[in-house]
């Protein structure tokens, strides 16, 4: 069965770094797609990142761009997420997901697996 489970969250403050990670079973990296998502208190999901199967291609959303990176480790079966120069408008619950992909270099437009989420708090 695939399971995905979040790990890395904490409290940083603004300026700092999180690594986050994303540790998958039950589906490989060659044949799934991961992508980053948070969620703010009281506001929608949001797309952060995502690393095409293989980890072909990455994508990242215009307000982390620049700032957070996005790997993979193919022997661990582990996505990362590392998060530089972090805002307090980072601040929510990060959630990993993952679906299969046949595409390289694209990424799902829909995921159906999830993980539990990781607090991130950005504050002084």
């Amino acid at each position: 069965q695939v399971q995905l489970v979040e790990s890395g969250g904490g409290l940083v403050q603004p300026g700092g770094s999180l690594r986050l990670s994303c540790a998958g079973s039950g589906f490989t990296l060659d044949y799934y797609a991961i992508g980053w998502f948070r969620q703010a208190p009281g506001k929608e999901r949001e797309g952060v990142s995502c690393i095409s199967k293989r980890g072909g291609s990455t994508y990242y959303a215009d307000s982390v761009k620049g700032r957070f990176t996005i790997s993979a480790d193919n022997a661990k079966n582990t996505v990362y997420l590392q998060m530089n120069s972090l805002k307090p408008e980072d601040t929510a619950v990060y959630y990993c997901a993952a679906d299969r992909a046949l595409g390289p270099d694209s990424c799902p437009a829909k995921y159906n697996y999830w993980g539990q989420g990781t607090q991130v708090t950005v504050s002084s």
